[in-house]
C-alpha cells in the first residue's frame, strides 16, 4: 500500500477514524455524525462521502425525515487499519491526534492501561502477544453498544503494535551507534505500542 491507496487516505484522518467508531454499532446520517462530532453538516457529509468512496461505509437505510429523505450509513466490518502496513506513519499521526484529544477527557480515578514499549522478544512471544492484542480489540468492538446507550461506559482504545527494523547496526563493541559514531542508541527489532481502535 502507498499514500495513494484510497482506503489509507480515507482512514488516515482523525475525524474519519472517529466516524468509523461511531458507525460501528449503529447506522448514522451525516447530520447525526455532525452533532456527535461537533462539526458542520457540510463537513460531516464530505468526510462520509470520502469513506463511502473508499468502501469503508455502506448505506444501511433511507428514511423519511422532515419532508425529505435521510441516508444513514454503517461501517463495513473488517480490519482495514491493521491491513495498511505501508501506511503506518500516516495512521500513527491520526491516532496520536485522537489520543491527545481523548486523553484530556479521561474520567478521573478510573483504571486503564498505558504502555509505551520498544522491546526485543522471542518471535513466538511476539506472535502470542500480537494475537492477544487483536483478540482484545475484537472483544471491545464486539461488545460495543450504540453511542450513549443506557448503562454503557465510554472508553478510548488506541493500539498500534508492530515489529521494527534495525535502523543502525551495532558497533564493534556491541553498542548501537549513529552515523557520526556518538554511541546514541538506534531503534531495533521489537514491538512499539501506542495506537487504533474504538472511541464509542
Amino acid at each position: 500500500m502507498t499514500a495513494a491507496d484510497p482506503v489509507l487516505r480515507a482512514l488516515a484522518h482523525p475525524v474519519r477514524l472517529r466516524m468509523m467508531s461511531l458507525l460501528w454499532t449503529a447506522p448514522m446520517s451525516a447530520a447525526e455524525l455532525a452533532r456527535e462530532l461537533g462539526i458542520s453538516h457540510a463537513l460531516a457529509s464530505q468526510h462520509l462521502r470520502r469513506l463511502d468512496a473508499a468502501g469503508q461505509v455502506e448505506l444501511a437505510e433511507v428514511r423519511a425525515r422532515r419532508g425529505g429523505r435521510e441516508r444513514r450509513y454503517r461501517a463495513v466490518r473488517g480490519t482495514p487499519l491493521s491491513d495498511r502496513v505501508d501506511g503506518t506513519a500516516l495512521l500513527a499521526e491520526a491516532l496520536a491526534h485522537n489520543l491527545r484529544e481523548r486523553a484530556a477527557r479521561r474520567a478521573a480515578d478510573t483504571p486503564g492501561v498505558t504502555c509505551d514499549a520498544e522491546l526485543w522478544v522471542d518471535p513466538q512471544a511476539w506472535e502470542r502477544a500480537r494475537s492477544r492484542l487483536a483478540e482484545a480489540v475484537a472483544e471491545l468492538h464486539d461488545a460495543a453498544l450504540p453511542p450513549h446507550a443506557a448503562g454503557s461506559v465510554r472508553v478510548s482504545a488506541s493500539v498500534m503494535a508492530f515489529p521494527m527494523t534495525e535502523d543502525t547496526p551495532p558497533d564493534a563493541d556491541g553498542t548501537a551507534g549513529t552515523a557520526d559514531g556518538d554511541g546514541t542508541a538506534g531503534t531495533a527489532d521489537g514491538a512499539g505500542v501506542s495506537g487504533a481502535g474504538a472511541d464509542q
